[in-house]
């Protein structure tokens, strides 16, 4: 029989990398059976792991669905910290860019899969916007001076979003094949005004 079937489920040996098994097992299971149909158990199975490891790694089923869409090698907060630590003069542009640089990787295919999956009616996207919300919008918000920075930033992340989707999913041209460049030093100054004007 499999060596792998046999082990017991529980801790890997050091060395092996028990939460990049889990998102690789939860992208697999999420992108066949849709988060309502995707179960902890079904992840942890799939990893060869517990259930108990699962949670280790991530509280409950939706921070792993969030941190599955992500593109791999995406961090929410070191991406946060490095946009932010700076300060706010040319906060827009770095968002942007930082953003373009997660969601354009091999043609957009990152970003038309976690929409395809914020779209489905179920649970996921309410813990997608939630996870945004607590871990990128409102650290970034919290770097505003002044009243409504939670709406300023509401306000970036729709042009962002709007960017994107017109980007990857309509793929509106010249926008679809711009570069990331072109895009930062047409759209990063008006990202800019919402956050400081």
């Amino acid at each position: 029989m499999d060596e792998t079937r046999t082990r017991a489920r529980g801790r890997r040996p050091a060395g092996e990398d028990t939460r990049g098994a889990i998102l690789a097992a939860a992208r697999t299971e999420f992108a066949a059976r849709g988060y309502a149909g995707t179960s902890v158990r079904a992840i942890a199975r799939r990893a060869d792991v517990d259930p108990g490891s699962v949670r280790h790694w991530f509280t409950d089923k939706g921070e792993l669905f969030v941190a599955s869409v992500l593109p791999r090698g995406v961090e929410p907060a070191v991406f946060v910290e490095q946009v932010v630590t700076p300060g706010v003069d040319g906060l827009g542009e770095r968002l942007l860019t930082a953003a373009l640089r997660v969601w354009d990787q091999d043609g957009g295919a990152p970003f038309r899969a976690a929409f395809s999956g914020l779209t489905a009616d179920d649970a996921g996207p309410r813990d997608v916007a939630g996870f945004l919300s607590r871990e990128v919008f409102a650290r970034v918000a919290g770097a505003l001076d002044g009243p409504d920075a939670a709406l300023r930033v509401s306000l970036v992340a729709s042009q962002t979003v709007g960017v994107l989707v017109a980007r990857h999913l309509l793929r509106v041209e010249p926008l679809a094949s711009l570069p990331a460049a072109d895009v930062v030093a047409l759209v990063g100054p008006t990202l800019q005004r919402y956050l400081t004007d």
